[in-house]
């Protein structure tokens, strides 16, 4: 009997870790061909000089922050379609999907409105030169434009991941990135725009990108309903309020993080700010497999817990911990090794070349401990337990990462090293206590309890 469970489990984890990669890889390469979007945006600025890198990453931290909001709702839409798939109920999952559209909608409209009107003001109050004050705020008025078909991307993008398709927001973003390198070279270089041309290579290609996730989900034979049935489901959306609203608080307290963060790194100077942009624009794609895993982590979860199934659940938890923690360790040693030629790609400046690579070789070894604190927060995500996260990246980020950085540039006047260091012990900080409640066997019940006790 015992070899018999033993061929069992054995069967069980190869199904799951079968399944999780199947998920896991289209994402990854969705998310890295995004991050190519980024590299080629940064290396095509970085070739018009220093001040149009600074003025393109000015607005960087405040992009996340409006961000914020569709990132949370696309947490709650994954989630709960994702539970609702377990349970086989098409039904809830259309439901949840026509409030999609309307978070899409309310949330592109309003959104879009405030970043246009602000974007005078934005580059000013992150403390940007005067001299690249214009430059920063058109390319943000620019990008905001589009702001509800990047709504779209988002939210449909994760209600698709929900339902196990993952293929279909890949092919969407390689076809927005290859459009977007090619608008880069004429808007940039060809028409000389500049700035502002990079700006609009990204609107139309956010443009087009959410238009076709919008067909997409449209097409969806789980998400797909019958406009004349279109009806809002106030449960449905306090369930997506319970569980997004946490999530949007993480991304505030996070994004108003690096907001400050940010700030206190332009007042080191402009070369030194660009240094920093760059490097952390180069580091994305070594960690980006990690959020790939998150996103399938996350969906199979969110089934499990729709089929009541906790061994599924203890075994998705441990695999996509494992995964992720080999996937970063050889990643962080390749970014050691690759820092000086990538930072290479993205600037001409000896100085911001040589300080670039400095920190990307010290962030390397903690590489690991930032895909532990990504995999495990999707395990949470994915059981719609986001509280407990949001107090982990509250106190956290503005603990350790803030409040150390400000000492070191204000009072202790401090190099980039050091700033780095306290952004390293923020992210070890968040790694090991995002863990202890799959660590402590008492969290670890409550975060699968039995169906009479669970509110979810």
């Amino acid at each position: 009997m015992r070899q018999i469970w033993k061929k069992e489990e054995r069967a069980l984890t190869r199904h799951l870790l079968k399944m999780m990669l199947v998920l896991a890889v289209p994402t990854i390469v969705e998310q890295m061909l995004s991050t190519l979007l980024q590299y080629v945006d940064t290396a095509m600025v970085g070739r018009l000089g220093e001040q149009a890198t600074a003025a393109v990453s000015a607005t960087t931290t405040v992009t996340w922050l409006v961000s914020s909001l569709t990132s949370a709702v696309g947490v709650a839409t994954l989630a709960m379609i994702a539970k609702s798939v377990g349970e086989q109920d098409k039904k809830s999952v259309q439901s949840i999907a026509r409030q999609s559209l309307l978070l899409v909608v309310v949330l592109g409209v309003l959104l879009g409105t405030i970043s246009m009107l602000l974007s005078p003001f934005i580059p000013k109050w992150m403390g940007a030169d005067s001299q690249i004050q214009t430059k920063a705020s058109r390319y943000f008025f620019i990008i905001s434009i589009p702001m509800l078909f990047r709504e779209a991307n988002t939210i449909f993008g994760a209600a698709l991941r929900a339902t196990k398709d993952t293929v279909t927001p890949m092919a969407v973003n390689f076809l927005s990135n290859i459009l977007n390198i090619i608008l880069n070279y004429i808007f940039i270089y060809v028409l000389h725009l500049g700035v502002e041309g990079a700006a609009i290579s990204s609107a139309i290609c956010y443009t087009i990108s959410g238009t076709l996730m919008f067909l997409a989900y449209r097409k969806n034979e789980w998400l797909r309903w019958k406009w004349k049935t279109f009806s809002i489901d106030i449960n449905k959306l306090k369930e997506c309020a319970r569980i997004g609203l946490p999530v949007l608080g993480t991304s505030i307290a996070s994004c108003l993080g690096y907001v400050v963060f940010a700030a206190q790194v332009f007042r080191m100077g402009t070369v030194t700010f660009a240094a920093h942009s760059i490097a952390v624009t180069a580091e994305t794609i070594f960690y980006i497999p990690g959020y790939g895993l998150r996103t399938a982590t996350s969906t199979l979860v969110g089934i499990a817990l729709g089929e009541k199934d906790e061994k599924k659940f203890q075994r998705i938890s441990s695999i996509g911990i494992m995964v992720t923690m080999v996937m970063m360790l050889f990643n962080g040693g390749l970014l050691f090794v690759v820092a000086k030629p990538l930072m290479s790609i993205f600037s001409t400046s000896p100085e911001v070349i040589r300080l670039g690579v400095e920190m990307l070789k010290i962030v390397a070894f903690s590489e690991p401990f930032f895909g532990l604190m990504i995999i495990v927060e999707g395990i949470l995500y994915g059981l719609g337990r986001t509280k407990y996260a949001f107090f982990v990246e509250t106190f956290s980020m503005w603990g350790i990462r803030i409040f150390f950085t400000a000492l070191c540039v204000n009072v202790w006047h401090q190099t980039l090293r050091e700033v780095w260091y306290c952004m390293i012990a923020d992210n070890i900080c968040k790694a090991v206590l995002l863990l202890l409640p799959l660590l402590l066997k008492e969290q670890r019940k409550k975060l699968f309890p039995n169906v009479d006790e669970r509110k979810v």
